[in-house]
C-alpha cells in the first residue's frame, strides 16, 4: 500500500522529475507548488541531477549566453544574444529552476536522508545543493541563501547574502560536511543516481574536486585557500581520471535527451548555430586534434571545406557572409548527439586548475607542467581523439596564459563554466562583439524582474551594495 501511495504522489508531482530543455518559469524563490517533501529521499535524486543539466546545459541558457559570450559558439541567425541582449526568459528561468527545483529539492532530499540516517544520500544532496548555489552566485552575484528555500515557513522575502563573505564560505563548509557524510553509511539508489550509479566514493571525489574549483575561484578572497588546496591535493580524494568526472549521460530520446539535441536536432535548428571565429582560429593555429570533434567542416564533414568560425555579434547578420550557414562550421556531430553528457565537472577542468595552483605556488604536490599536460590529455581523450595541440608549457606568466587558454578550449559546450573561468582569468583576450550594446563582455545576469516586484526591499539593498543591476557590473572574484 505504501508503494502505491508513493507512486500516486510521484505522478502528482511529475514536473519535479520530468525536465525538458526549455526554460520554464516557476514560482517565487521561496515557494514550490510541487512540494515533494513526502517523497522518499532517493526518489528526488534523479530529478535534481537532470534539473541541473537541463537548466545549465540548455541551448538558450548556457548556450546563448555562456558559450556565445566566450565566443565558443555563434549564431548565423537570430544572434542578438551575441550583442549582449540575453532573453528575459533565460534570466528568469535559470533563477527559478535552480531555486525552486534544484536547490529546494536537494535541500528536501538532504533533510529526508538525515531523518532516515542515510549519510551517503545526505552527502550527495549537499553536493548537489552546493553546485546549484554556486551556479546562482556566479551567474547573478549576491543571492538569497541563508533565508532562501524557507517559503513553507512563511518567509517569501529572503535577504540577499554577500557572495564573498557569506555564500562562498557556506559552500565550502557544506562540502566539508558532505565529505564527512560520504562514509559508506546508508545507500544511494543506483537507478536514481544518474551520475555515479550509487557509488558513494565517486561522489566524495566530486565533492573534493568541486571544493578545489571553488577555492581557486575564491583564492583572491583569502579563505586560507593555499592550505586548503594543498590538503585537497594530498588527500587522495580528487578526481584521478576521466572515469571519476561528474557527468550526466543523457538517453536516446526526448524528454531525456541532451538539451542541445532536443533543441537543435529534434527542433530542426542545427544550422542556426556555429562555432566562433576566435576558438576556431586558435585551434587551427595550435593544430588541435579536438577541432574536427568540436566543429563540422564548412559544407559538412567530408566536404574538404575546412573550418571557419563566425565573428561575434553582427547585428545585420542576414546581410553578411556569416549569415549563410553554408559558409561556417556548424557544431560538431558528437556534441549534437542525444546521449552527449552534461558535465558538472571534468577531470580535465580539475587538472588545469591544479596546473594553475602549482604555477601560483598554492600547492607543492606535482608540477604545473605535468598537470597542464594531464589536463590536455584528459580533454583529448574525452573527445575520442589522440595526439595533442602544438603547445609547449612555459613556466611563469606565459604558463598562466597557456593554462587559461586551455581551460577555455577544454570547457567547450560547458557554457556557464567556460564563462566563469574566462571572467576569473581574463584569458584569452577576446574582442568585443562587433555590434555590442555593452562596453564589455557581460560579467553577470541582471536579477529577474520578479525580484523587483516580489522582494523589492531586499533586491534594492543588494543592488545598492553590489552595484548597478546590469550585465557589466563585475563580481568580486572577477579578473
Amino acid at each position: 500500500m505504501k508503494k502505491l501511495k508513493y507512486l500516486i504522489l510521484l505522478l502528482a508531482i511529475s514536473p519535479v522529475f520530468m525536465f525538458t530543455g526549455c526554460d520554464s518559469g516557476f514560482e517565487e524563490v521561496n515557494s514550490n507548488p510541487n512540494d515533494p517533501s513526502a517523497v522518499p529521499a532517493e526518489l528526488l535524486l534523479a530529478g535534481v541531477i537532470r534539473g541541473t543539466g537541463n537548466t545549465a546545459g540548455s541551448a538558450f541558457n548556457g548556450g546563448e549566453t555562456g558559450s556565445c559570450w566566450v565566443q565558443h559558439l555563434g549564431k548565423p541567425v537570430y544572434n542578438t544574444n551575441e550583442l549582449y541582449i540575453p532573453r528575459q526568459t533565460t534570466i528568469d528561468g535559470v533563477w527559478q529552476n535552480l531555486y525552486t527545483v534544484v536547490a529546494k529539492d536537494a535541500s528536501i532530499m538532504q533533510q529526508l536522508a538525515n531523518d532516515q540516517g542515510n549519510s551517503n544520500l545526505e552527502g550527495v544532496a549537499l553536493v548537489l545543493k552546493v553546485n546549484a548555489f554556486q551556479l546562482l552566485t556566479d551567474i547573478y552575484g549576491d543571492i538569497p541563501m541563508s533565508e532562501a528555500l524557507l517559503g513553507d515557513a512563511g518567509n517569501i522575502t529572503p535577504i540577499y547574502d554577500d557572495s564573498e563573505t557569506v555564500v562562498y564560505p557556506a559552500l565550502l563548509s557544506m562540502l566539508d560536511q558532505a565529505m564527512t557524510l560520504l562514509n559508506g553509511t546508508g545507500s544511494i539508489d543506483s537507478s536514481q543516481d544518474l551520475m555515479y550509479g550509487g557509488d558513494w566514493t565517486k561522489w566524495k571525489k566530486y565533492a573534493a574536486s568541486l571544493k578545489f574549483k571553488i577555492l581557486m575561484r575564491a583564492a583572491s578572497g583569502g579563505y586560507n585557500a593555499n592550505a586548503q588546496l594543498q590538503a585537497l591535493a594530498t588527500s587522495g580524494n580528487l578526481f584521478s581520471s576521466n572515469a571519476d568526472q561528474a557527468q550526466l549521460v543523457y538517453l536516446s530520446a526526448a524528454p531525456n535527451a541532451n538539451p542541445f539535441y532536443e533543441t537543435l536536432v529534434d527542433g530542426g535548428r542545427d544550422t542556426e548555430w556555429c562555432l566562433g571565429e576566435e576558438l576556431v582560429n586558435y585551434m587551427i593555429n595550435s593544430n588541435d586534434p579536438r577541432l574536427p570533434v568540436y566543429a563540422q567542416e564548412v559544407g559538412g564533414n567530408g566536404s574538404g571545406g575546412g573550418y571557419v568560425g563566425k565573428p561575434a555579434g553582427i547585428r545585420a547578420i542576414g546581410d553578411s557572409f556569416y549569415g549563410d550557414s553554408n559558409n561556417v562550421s556548424l557544431i560538431g556531430e558528437k556534441y549534437l548527439e542525444a546521449e552527449q553528457p552534461y558535465y558538472f565537472m571534468t577531470y580535465a577542468h580539475l587538472s588545469l586548475l591544479m596546473a594553475e595552483a602549482a604555477e601560483r605556488g598554492y600547492i607543492s604536490t606535482g608540477t604545473a607542467t605535468d598537470y597542464f599536460n594531464m589536463g590536455i590529455a584528459a580533454s583529448v581523450a574525452d573527445n575520442g581523439v589522440s595526439g595533442a595541440p602544438s603547445i609547449n608549457y612555459a613556466p611563469g606568466a606565459t604558463g598562466l596564459t597557456q593554462i587559461g587558454e586551455q581551460l577555455w578550449v577544454a570547457l567547450y559546450m560547458q557554457g556557464y563554466e567556460a564563462w566563469a573561468e574566462y571572467r576569473r582569468t581574463g584569458v584569452p583576450t577576446l574582442p568585443l562583439a562587433i555590434d555590442a550594446v555593452e562596453t564589455s563582455i557581460p560579467s553577470r545576469y541582471n536579477y529577474p524582474l520578479s525580484q523587483q516586484s516580489l522582494n523589492n526591499a531586499n533586491y534594492t539593498a543588494a543592488v545598492a551594495k553590489q552595484g548597478t543591476d546590469n550585465l557589466t557590473t563585475p563580481l568580486w572574484w572577477q579578473n
